[in-house]
């Protein structure tokens, strides 16, 4: 059989990383297979939908490296890859299922249908409507022929049971008096998500359905339909939810929960593509950097768990710092200099770019995010700015002042300027004052940069230059005084 797998977010709202999580993992399993992976628009939500959003889910996926071989964007033998532009064909299937007996026009008042929850929750019951205000087809069709606007439910066959191996879950079973005679389409006209969801995973040849599993619920009602159109259901898989550090349902109360937040924030496509693959599946061998073709290789969705999963943000930007440190200097320089120049509002010029380069292997090697580092070299293209709290912390201590005169004594008089004699200049600065590398480093790293968090001092030094590094010393002494 050859796989056919898809993921179909709404354009209501920015990609999640569960979703996108779930994207992954469909990915993964189709590359392995040397199947197809669709990109589907559930977009029947008219009133909610935004062409931003829309946006959004592709720019994440382009961003995260997920190609798509059908779908939206890229069109396919099944196109239109938008629901919104396929509700004659949802209708289409609503009234053959009508015809055939499978499906209902529903004439239950909403006034009925609250008297029946009220009393199957009184008697213990499942409140799952089972259909008891039915009328008889020919009543039904004069109404309808009449101009009264119902909606068509599905008929649950009762009693029944529908069961099914669940890839993460193993054996599930649904008794059908806990399925409601569900609606497929509304009053007026539009798919529900179950008809339309279902109609598309027949119409696409849909192998394999991997999902939340928040959408397990829904799941026999999806089997009925897909049966009802005389298909075959798809392998499910439901994927344990993800959960905040506290152990509860992760929202944005443990902070970002949509992709682009992270994309803006400096976070690497690798990184969030290696730390969401480990989100409920092991590659194995206690490993948690692997590359994406390794995870192509490896990855299994039966051998995804099916406990729930916790996003650590900690974690995550550690393992971006793994990839960051990874890189080539090139590459790195090439991801940081438009964050540098959008801080800066201007263009770097040519030398200002060897700056950068010079100075980027010792930023590279502590950042844990890529946005961390324009503030931390910014001070080597303008005017140095005083964080305030470094300069009252640091430059109020009797001791810098005797750091800085010393230090720029010292570093006037070198023949080389460079990174060791920088070093070793300043180093006889702290033997001759009798100071700690804290108490005589720190003025200079505020007078020099401006704050305590900067690139290693005497890196630092060489890229500003001799006179410019001398000329910040002397402004921070006619400060002090």
């Amino acid at each position: 059989m050859s796989v056919r797998v898809r993921i179909a977010p709404s354009p209501t709202g920015y990609l999640h990383v569960g979703t996108a999580r779930a994207a992954l993992y469909n990915w993964l399993f189709a590359r392995g297979r040397k199947g197809v992976f669709i990109l589907r628009s559930d977009d029947t939500d008219t009133e909610r939908n935004d062409p931003k959003y829309h946006e959004d889910i592709v720019t994440s996926m382009r961003w995260l490296g997920l190609d798509w071989d059908e779908g939206i964007e890229v069109g396919g033998p099944h196109a239109p890859y938008r629901q919104s532009l396929r509700f004659d064909r949802y209708r289409e299937v609503a009234m053959s299922l009508l015809a055939e007996g499978k499906a209902y026009y529903s004439f239950a008042t909403p006034e009925q249908l609250d008297g029946f929850r009220k009393e199957a929750q009184a008697a213990g019951r499942t409140p799952a409507y089972d259909g008891r205000f039915r009328v008889d087809a020919a009543e039904a069709a004069e109404r309808v022929a009449a101009g009264e606007k119902v909606p068509i439910r599905m008929a649950v066959p009762r009693p029944g049971l529908t069961t099914f191996v669940d890839s993460v879950r193993d054996d599930v079973t649904f008794d059908h008096d806990q399925v409601d005679d569900f609606v497929i389409l509304r009053s007026d006209g539009s798919p529900t998500y179950h008809l339309a969801s279902t109609v598309d995973d027949v119409d696409f040849g849909i192998t394999h359905v991997m999902r939340g599993e928040d959408i397990l619920s829904s799941t026999p009602k999806h089997i009925l339909l897909t049966q009802a159109m005389g298909a075959t259901p798809p392998v499910y898989a439901h994927l344990a939810l993800l959960m905040g550090p506290d152990g509860k349902k992760l929202s944005k109360r443990h902070g970002h929960t949509a992709l682009n937040a992270y994309r803006e924030a400096g976070i690497l496509p690798e990184a969030m593509v290696n730390y969401l693959a480990l989100l409920g599946w092991s590659p194995g061998e206690d490993e948690t950097v692997v590359s994406l073709d390794e995870m192509i290789d490896r990855f299994d969705i039966d051998d995804v768990t099916k406990n729930p999963t916790i996003f650590d943000n900690d974690k995550l930007e550690w393992m971006n710092g793994v990839y960051i440190r990874e890189m080539s200097t090139d590459d790195f320089v090439a991801r940081i200099s438009p964050m540098v120049e959008a801080h800066l509002g201007r263009p770097l010029e040519t030398d200002e770019m060897g700056q950068l380069a010079a100075i980027a292997p010792h930023v590279q090697e502590r950042a844990k995010r890529l946005t961390d580092v324009a503030e931390q070299v910014a001070f080597i293209f303008g005017d140095v700015v005083y964080d305030d709290v470094s300069w009252d912390k640091v430059m109020t201590t009797s001791e810098a002042p005797v750091a800085i005169a010393a230090a720029t004594a010292g570093l006037a008089t070198l023949q080389e300027w460079t990174t060791d004699s920088i070093e070793a200049a300043l180093r006889n600065m702290l033997s001759e004052t009798e100071l700690s590398a804290r108490k005589g480093f720190q003025p200079l790293r505020v007078a020099l940069t401006g704050s305590t968090v900067s690139p290693p001092l005497f890196e630092s030094i060489e890229v500003l230059g001799r006179e410019r590094a001398i000329a910040r010393l002397e402004a921070a002494q006619g400060r002090l005084a």
